[in-house]
């Protein structure tokens, strides 16, 4: 799935898809074509070894973690 930022030009909207995409499908100027609008909302995944780091800072600073949360 192709994610792209919504951006105002004017008083319209646009999206733009990038050069590479319009290669792979074979578009040209003037072709019709047909989006699926819906917004996504993007998790970020922890790799392995930052996730091992997060923990290491959670247990070793727990009491700062816990204020932070508070206020």
């Amino acid at each position: 799935m192709l994610t792209q930022k919504l951006r105002q030009v004017g008083n319209s909207y646009v999206v733009t898809i990038p050069k590479e995409e319009v290669e792979r499908l074979g578009l040209h100027e003037d072709d019709l074509i047909g989006l699926e609008v819906r917004k996504v909302m993007i998790v970020p995944e922890l790799t392995p070894e930052m996730a091992a780091a997060y923990e290491r800072s959670r247990q070793r600073y727990a009491a700062d973690y816990a204020y932070l949360k508070e206020h």
